[in-house]
């Protein structure tokens, strides 16, 4: 049995972080019903990386495994009364709406958790429910830009560079579903429900918790060097060289060691607590020199030797073909009914007892409604009758199944 299994989540959200978190409650056990519009949620209609699927694409597939889809309309009246029906039976209520939505629709904590005291109720914002910023658009690229972290790593002068990642949607959907496990076993012990706040804002600052801590306590600023480096407050070197034939990473090297591993006599008296701060638009540019004079795979034999931390520059290709990844089964294969055979991401919290597993894949459009529906002991004919009225949308196959 999975860990979570009896848990009833509904899952309102949309784009990435919330229906992430949702997630991965359904990779733990729980029924996640995705409770989208009958026009279906805005991530199956905007694919990153242009990656459209036959049916369903790529970002939405990614993020929704696990669910069943429940095609609702809540500005009709009976769309609206089915999810309040819902909640009843619900354990877990996610939304992302932006702040003010919820209560225009009727589905906020006070008017739900009447309905339900045990429901733990899980609000999503970009910069928080209230205040100044409060109506801003919570999209990734804009919380990383604000977060500092930016300023924290590359060449002074030049623009800061972005994460490769969707980074503060990860890091905000991983604090959802913290938040959500840690209320539901509060009512364990209490049988009390609770709102559960999580915003983007807060997410990537508090994330950064030495970082910051370097500079609200050790009073040091952010200062970046003139040579690129990863990070201002880790001492050179660190960050990515280029070799004779790609790139590696390098990260706080003891200097007298690489010194004589490049053959450089300028390292040899240099102390690493120190003269790597002072010293570090040098030290970089004497480590990428000569680090030109072998491949990637040559350096790396020798630093592993000494002990020297450094580390291959992979891309996609290479991380997804890596021994140690099909080792740990990072990456699982199913087959999904209109995609085919996917390949993705698995489950990075692995159980003795109850462990994960995908039980479906992404669902379509209201794939789920009339199962969903039945389990509300609606019958045949009442169903009909919302699908008939447009409050509900079934996927088109399945209309009579």
């Amino acid at each position: 049995m999975s860990v979570l299994k009896g848990i009833r989540v509904l899952d309102c959200s949309i784009a990435m972080a919330g229906p992430f978190a949702a997630q991965r409650l359904g990779d733990m056990g729980a029924d996640v019903i995705k409770v989208e519009p009958t026009t279906g949620e805005w991530q199956r209609h905007a694919p990153a990386g242009g990656a459209w699927g036959k049916e369903i694409n790529v970002s939405f597939l990614s993020l929704n495994r696990n669910k069943r889809s429940l095609a609702v309309d809540l500005k009709a009246p009976d769309g609206k009364a089915l999810l309040l029906e819902l909640v009843k039976t619900a354990d877990v209520f996610l939304q992302n709406y932006r702040p003010g939505v919820a209560a225009r629709l009727g589905v906020d904590y006070e008017t739900l958790s009447a309905i339900n005291p045990r429901l733990i109720y899980v609000s999503m914002s970009g910069y928080g429910e209230d205040g100044p910023y409060k109506n801003y658009p919570g999209q990734d690229l804009l919380l990383q830009s604000m977060s500092g972290a930016m300023m924290s790593a590359g060449r002074a002068g030049e623009p800061p560079s972005p994460a490769g990642q969707y980074l503060v949607d990860a890091i905000t959907a991983y604090s959802a579903f913290e938040g959500a496990l840690a209320a539901l076993f509060h009512r364990e012990r209490t049988g009390e429900g609770q709102k559960v706040e999580v915003n983007m804002l807060d997410a990537i600052t508090t994330i950064q918790m030495q970082e910051l801590s370097v500079f609200t306590v050790g009073h040091k600023p952010q200062a970046r060097s003139a040579e690129p480096h990863a990070h201002c407050y880790i001492r050179a070197p660190y960050g990515v060289f280029r070799t004779k034939d790609s790139y590696l990473t390098i990260a706080m090297a003891p200097l007298k060691l690489l010194g004589e591993l490049l053959g450089d006599p300028f390292f040899e008296h240099l102390q690493d607590q120190t003269d790597s701060w002072t010293y570090r638009d040098e030290i970089y540019a004497r480590t990428q020199a000569g680090l030109m004079a072998k491949t990637t795979e040559e350096w790396l034999a020798l630093f592993r030797a000494v002990d020297i931390w450094a580390g291959p520059v992979y891309g996609y290709e290479d991380l997804v073909n890596d021994p140690q990844i099909a080792h740990n089964g990072t990456f699982v294969e199913y087959d999904h009914p209109t995609e085919g055979r996917v390949k993705v991401p698995g489950f990075p919290i692995k159980f003795s007892k109850t462990p994960s597993a995908i039980e479906r894949g992404a669902p379509r459009i209201g794939e789920h409604s009339r199962e969903v529906l039945k389990s509300l002991g609606k019958s045949d004919a009442e169903i009909d009758a919302l699908l008939s009225s447009g409050a509900v949308r079934q996927a088109p196959e399945l209309q009579h199944a």
